[in-house]
């Protein structure tokens, strides 16, 4: 099934390319997911990172993900982008979209998430803010 929807993605990444001549692709973060000596940005790693493909680029989308040399700024990385890392293939001039949830994490970080599950932090922030919240009498004063 998973190969499946690899293909999907495939399919789909090649007849935007087709149709338009340029594609987006948002990765989400992942170990293997290279991005040169660039790496993820912090912001990137939370939300992942939306990479540009056109046809004039050499990139090769082979059986385990996409291998491309990619510029951010003026410098060019060497990028793999594994399959499952890619969570949507885009066109914002065909206002078109194919998304999929993310890989699901390794089963030790999931266990370490849904074991504790914090209560306490959210119910801090509220009253952290009501403590800085200023009070202002705006009555007029009488002289």
């Amino acid at each position: 099934m998973i190969s499946d929807l690899n293909e999907l993605k495939k399919k789909i990444f090649f007849d935007m390319l087709d149709l338009i001549g340029r594609v987006f692709i948002l990765a989400h973060f992942s170990p293997d997911v290279i991005i040169g000596n660039r790496g993820f940005l912090p912001e990137e790693k939370e939300k992942g990172i939306v990479l540009v493909f056109n046809r004039r680029m050499n990139f090769d989308w082979g059986s385990e993900g996409i291998s491309a040399k990619l510029v951010f700024g003026s410098a060019t990385h060497e990028c793999f982008i594994p399959h499952d890392a890619i969570v949507s293939v885009f066109s914002p001039e065909l206002s078109a979209q194919f998304s999929v949830s993310p890989a699901p994490a390794s089963p030790v970080k999931e266990e370490g998430r849904s074991k504790k599950r914090p209560s306490g932090p959210r119910e801090k922030t509220v009253k952290s803010l009501h403590d800085k919240v200023v009070r202002v009498d705006f009555k007029k004063k009488s002289k």
